[in-house]
């Protein structure tokens, strides 16, 4: 198969997300949450975490504790006790409780708003910080989850599982004003039809479009 230009990936990517915006109208961030800063604690909870799970857990979690000065004043065993269903929780109250800390003392309790100063934050990556700046923020931010990284790999836009990587060539192949969308609408069509464990391509009103049609023949 000849190696696909650059230019023909983009054009690819455009009438993918035409599709899928057609198809999931109401794609948004799966994660419940009522301002930047319960978005990024909710972020946190989620690895290794379902967000079903994670919007059982943070609605009780922000009652008891709705600003950054409280989930760092609050004793450790209690906030390890309101996130234990999602799970690791030791690990991630340690870095919650630190995350507030720098918020409230370098921050004034505000959100940052780069990837650097948020990925600097204690239990924050990069996938974390953009997911924040897309979805809080507006930024034009493309995350690179699991979902993403299956979906893009599969349809022949990259190669690999290096996120950081997936990120920098996705943002070459995706329209700018498209990078927060796209990743809310792979995680829709990777949980519909492109499952991990098994592609529906019988299914998939993108196979025209997708290199997999060259093995389903």
């Amino acid at each position: 198969m000849p190696r696909e230009s650059l230019a023909s990936k983009q054009d690819r990517a455009q009438k993918i997300v035409k599709r899928l915006k057609k198809a999931y109208p109401d794609s948004q961030c799966s994660l419940h949450y009522k301002s930047p800063f319960q978005l990024l604690i909710a972020t946190i909870l989620s690895a290794q975490c379902t967000d079903e799970r994670v919007n059982q857990v943070v609605p009780r979690l922000f009652q008891f504790l709705p600003t950054a000065k409280d989930f760092m004043e609050v004793n450790l065993e209690r906030l390890e006790e309101l996130i234990r269903p999602t799970g690791f929780y030791k690990n991630k109250a340690k870095n919650i409780q630190a995350c507030c800390k720098v918020l409230v003392e370098k921050y004034d309790s505000q959100i940052p708003q780069s990837v650097e100063e948020l990925s600097s934050l204690a239990g924050v990556g990069r996938k974390t910080a953009n997911v924040v700046l897309g979805t809080a923020f507006g930024v034009p931010a493309m995350v690179v989850d699991t979902h993403v990284s299956r979906l893009s790999n599969r349809m022949g836009f990259c190669k690999g599982s290096n996120a950081v990587k997936l990120e920098q060539e996705l943002m070459n192949i995706v329209e700018k004003k498209d990078w927060v969308i796209w990743t809310h609408l792979l995680i829709d069509h990777g949980r519909a039809i492109c499952t991990a464990r098994k592609a529906k391509c019988e299914e998939c009103f993108l196979i025209d479009l997708c290199p997999q049609r060259e093995y389903k023949k």
